[in-house]
């Protein structure tokens, strides 16, 4: 797993952050105030799958078993992608 992401994490979405779907442009998309960050099919997989209660680990668990994917490839990919968010703002992490 990713040293910098804590498997006990739990994700969140902050307060005026939200999943929208464009329908002019047909596809995902992470709204802030003020922001907007486009997302593609793996991106939209991983933050769909954020409750605000499921820890990160459960999170990489349930895309690996729905995706047949290699657990460690998840991980990597969704905690590098996770921070990439947490560090503009867009995500939150819960310990």
């Amino acid at each position: 797993m990713d040293p910098g992401m804590d498997p006990g994490a739990i994700p969140t979405l902050p307060r005026g952050v939200r999943l929208h779907r464009d329908r002019v442009r047909d596809q995902w998309v992470l709204l802030a105030p003020e922001r907007a960050v486009t997302l593609d099919p793996i991106a939209h997989a991983i933050l769909s799958e954020i409750d605000g209660t499921r820890s990160f680990a459960e999170i990489t668990e349930t895309l690996a078993t729905r995706y047949a994917a290699p657990r460690e490839q998840i991980t990597a990919d969704a905690a590098g992608f996770l921070q990439a968010l947490q560090a503009r703002r867009f995500l939150d992490l819960a310990t």
